[in-house]
């Protein structure tokens, strides 16, 4: 009866301890929904107070902390002189247009006291911003007709009427010039204006241009750029580096699909010296998508951990690299949920992917030749790369795995063969930030727009989400340099001349930037 009840007790016991780790995770969840909610978004770490890691003196063996002591040297950083920059208004560019606007004063006034006449020593100039609104024009094309006057009435009669042929047009039939569809496609795809809110400008200007208009004008124009982004995934799966990413839109009018089927809108990005964003629209997330994107790339692939991309970094001549931010990123929600029982690891964590950020961002400022970056990798950053490791290794044990930090310790291991690839690739670097970075105009542009009326628009959309990002990412002035495409495109006869229509082959046009 005795061992019975023991029995009993012990079960009783488990039960209740379960009870309690499912409140203490259910707790967590809350604290990070309400963190995610009203909290900031950044997530940069904050500096801990000088008592703030006293807590952790006393906490349980598997929470690793890193804590200041006399014994530890502390981390020197010099500081080189420099010159501090005088405080005051912005120059004006010199690119920018003046109109010189003289005050004088009367003549009366340019005669002294003493009788002589005042002599010009110089001159106070001050410069003003102003604005001039923009002007809808009308642009007439007009071809004289000629005929012959013995021919007429006669067999001949109209086949000697002579008309010059009208310039070749993007659009065929209609009315748009490549100034007025490069603004509209600026507004939309680069400043996240929408159609509706166009159509009232151009109201306010004194002309009415509706918005299925202006949609199918996206349409035509994306459709005639077709071959231009063909070049494009040409010159992605070029080789060197390929960062990927996706993310969520909605799409109407899918076949076979409900309207709040969720629909993605993948970005495949090549840094260098010819970058190149790509935007690509796909109803789904599917693996096969990433890799109909890459192609017949050989290099190196760097994506975030989404299980769609592990088939394509087995494939033959491609090196699957990972990213150290999302890495963090977990760690930070156990920060944001306030958990003080496990954020001691998570702040070890942190404070050392802070320290491998340090290197990279004194290594690019002091201008690291390729050897000097894979040398200061090797000597500090590995040694750095594997005391995060122990740490994992030595709490993913201990963890519940259900649990905020349990679940970063899961992500983090399973992503570490990945994460250290960059380590000996001075080109690589420890994140997929590029891509993440090169998506975020279109997340910004979708809070407006909310949703794409057919898969057509989305289509349209990945073509002029690519063109413009491109183009920035070439430091070029998007509206200018979509101006010079749909000027000289209509005229592309052959693959040299749409290769100088490419973003890196107009970089050095000052006229674009």
């Amino acid at each position: 009866m005795i061992a019975n009840k023991e029995a009993v007790i012990a079960d009783q016991d488990a039960v209740i301890a379960d009870k309690s780790t499912v409140i203490d995770e259910l707790s967590e969840q809350v604290r990070l929904l309400k963190a995610i909610a009203f909290a900031k978004k950044s997530e940069t770490a904050k500096k801990p107070a000088k008592d703030e890691y006293q807590y952790s003196l006393f906490d349980e063996a598997e929470f690793v902390c890193e804590l200041p002591s006399s014994e530890q040297e502390p981390e020197v950083v010099q500081v080189p002189a420099h010159c501090r920059a005088k405080k005051g208004r912005k120059h004006i560019s010199e690119s920018i247009p003046r109109e010189e606007i003289v005050h004088d004063i009367p003549a009366e006034e340019k005669i002294c006291a003493c009788g002589c006449e005042l002599i010009r020593i110089g001159e106070v100039v001050s410069e003003k911003l102003d604005y001039v609104p923009a002007k809808i024009r009308v642009l007439r094309h007009i071809r004289p007709k000629y005929a012959c006057k013995k021919c007429e009435g006669t067999e001949d009669d109209g086949q000697t009427v002579k008309v010059a042929p009208m310039p070749p047009q993007l659009i065929r039939q209609g009315i748009v010039t490549p100034g007025l569809l490069a603004h509209i496609m600026t507004n939309k795809f680069c400043d996240g204006l929408l159609f509706y809110r166009q159509n009232k400008m151009f109201e306010r200007l004194g002309i009415d241009i509706s918005r299925f208009t202006m949609s199918n004008w996206t349409v035509l124009a994306a459709q005639r750029c077709g071959l231009l982004m063909e070049l494009m995934y040409e010159h992605l799966r070029c080789g060197g580096i390929i960062n990927l990413d996706e993310t969520p839109v909605q799409v109407l009018k899918e076949p076979g699909r409900e309207n709040t089927t969720k629909s993605y809108m993948w970005v495949a990005c090549r840094s260098g010296t010819k970058p190149v964003v790509l935007f690509h629209y796909a109803p789904s997330r599917a693996g096969k998508i990433a890799t109909e994107i890459v192609g017949d790339f050989k290099g190196v692939l760097q994506t975030d951990g989404y299980a769609g991309y592990n088939a394509l970094g087995g494939s033959e001549g491609i090196v699957h690299a990972g990213c150290l931010v999302h890495v963090r990123r977990k760690f930070m929600d156990v920060l944001k949920a306030g958990s003080k029982k496990k954020k001691g690891t998570a702040s070890t964590v942190i404070n050392l992917i802070a320290k491998l950020y340090r290197l990279e961002s004194r290594a690019r400022k002091d201008g690291f030749s390729p050897e000097e970056i894979l040398n200061m990798r090797t000597e500090k950053a590995r040694p750095l790369l594997n005391k995060i490791y122990e740490i994992i290794l030595k709490s993913a044990g201990s963890i519940p795995p259900t649990s905020l930090l349990g679940k970063a310790l899961s992500y983090a291991l399973g992503q570490w063969p990945r994460i250290t690839v960059y380590l000996e690739n001075p080109a690589l670097t420890p994140d997929n930030n590029i891509a993440e970075n090169a998506i975020r105009p279109f997340a910004v542009g979708r809070k407006n727009w909310l949703f794409s009326g057919s898969p057509r628009g989305a289509d349209a959309s990945a073509t002029f989400y690519s063109l413009i990002e491109t183009a920035k990412a070439n430091n070029l002035n998007p509206s200018d340099y979509l101006y010079e495409l749909f000027e000289k495109l209509p005229h592309a006869q052959c693959r040299a001349d749409l290769e100088e229509l490419m973003p890196w082959n107009l970089a050095n046009n000052a006229e674009i930037k």
